[in-house]
């Protein structure tokens, strides 16, 4: 079967969906089938076709969004024509806005295809735009109904995510994504070593790391006062923080009088593992996050986590850290609590190891030979 993926929100510098795009595509072709994957040409990178683990990968001029990381690919005939001559079995598509033409496209052609919803749609409309709390869950559901008209299966990383889906009646899948279990794991460089690489005995404050993007729907701002909480509590305290994002510079100037590391990009897996090991706690804050990857890589190497009462994260989380109120009190609170609980690292870990990218294909694959089937003669 050959399986092309289609993906907008994709920049050099995105996290989640790029490294579920990569595993995915590395083990779907490790059980035999063909993945190629659209995605639009970053900064500083050029249009062109490249053949890596994940696939052959096609990158292909887009429009720069302007104060974002992000360029989307608009032109429908270009894109048509590449994927005539991919010529895929089914299709698989990582964004419900500007590529959901794509599901009729693959329907007309008898293909079979997939929408994976990494957001949520109810979220943004009552958080991040003007409109009142009733029209922007109705404008949220008639979205989400197109979405399950243009598509042969919805599926989403979370339970959290499915919600708004089958509250009206949409039989959502949920497939969870995974962790690389080798490359974040525990170390014990924590107990001498801070994020950052200074010895603990020169520097005494508790280590926390912040977990996730810097863009207005992960809430970053909530670990910077969380800190500052405990400084007002006479707690030492020392937040790295590990993302970019259209924030980065505004939180760096409301920070200035803590004591925070903003970390610059880290490019490889396994250097931000290393980072990582080292912390006592981490923060993952996005009150509308439909997985949370950033946090789980944390729990997998061992670093307790806390994260909000609300979104997906706290499916996530679970044992391995606390779900708390969007607070930046209560976060302080189960801060200090995961910082002195018994056995918090290793249950980190035994919750990180509940999720896998072997599992996590598998059962996509198993929704492409379904829609699959719905085309065959």
């Amino acid at each position: 079967m050959h399986i092309l993926r289609v993906a907008n929100f994709v920049s050099p510098t995105s996290g989640g969906i790029k490294t579920a795009l990569r595993h995915w595509g590395e083990l779907y072709q490790a059980r035999g089938h063909t993945a190629s994957l659209i995605i639009p040409v970053g900064k500083g990178e050029e249009p062109g076709v490249t053949h890596e683990s994940q696939g052959t990968v096609y990158r292909v001029p887009a429009t720069r969004i302007v104060g974002t990381d992000y360029s989307l690919m608009f032109s429908r005939v270009r894109m048509s024509r590449l994927m005539e001559k991919i010529s895929p079995d089914t299709l698989e598509v990582s964004d419900r806005s500007t590529t959901r033409w794509m599901g009729r496209w693959a329907r007309r052609r008898g293909i079979g295809s997939i929408m994976i919803s990494h957001e949520n749609m109810t979220g943004i409309m009552v958080r991040r735009t003007p409109v009142p709390d009733a029209p922007a869950v109705w404008a949220a559901d008639f979205i989400n109904g197109r979405s399950a008209d243009d598509y042969d299966a919805i599926v989403c990383p979370s339970n959290f995510a499915a919600d708004e889906f089958r509250r009206n009646g949409i039989p959502a899948k949920v497939v969870e994504l995974g962790v690389d279990l080798d490359v974040f794991h525990p170390d014990d460089s924590y107990t001498h070593l801070t994020p950052g690489g200074n010895r603990r005995s020169d520097d005494e404050a508790l280590q926390i790391i912040h977990c996730g993007r810097m863009a207005p729907e992960k809430n970053p701002q909530l670990s910077i006062e969380t800190l500052r909480a405990l400084v007002r509590r006479g707690i030492p305290a020392h937040l790295t923080v590990l993302g970019q994002g259209p924030l980065r510079e505004h939180l760096i100037e409301v920070a200035r009088d803590l004591p925070v590391t903003f970390h610059s990009y880290i490019r490889g897996r396994a250097a931000l593992a290393t980072v990582m090991q080292r912390a006592d706690v981490a923060i993952a804050p996005g009150p509308l996050e439909t997985f949370g990857l950033a946090a789980l890589e944390a729990l997998a190497c061992g670093v307790p986590t806390v994260c909000p009462d609300e979104g997906a994260l706290a499916e996530v989380v679970k044992d391995g850290g606390i779900a708390a109120p969007s607070d930046p009190e209560k976060f302080a609170d189960a801060v200090l609590e995961l910082s002195q609980r018994p056995g918090a690292r290793a249950l980190a870990r035994a919750q990180a190891e509940t999720f896998s990218w072997e599992h996590s294909a598998d059962d996509m694959l198993a929704v492409h030979e379904e829609v699959a089937r719905l085309h065959r003669s």
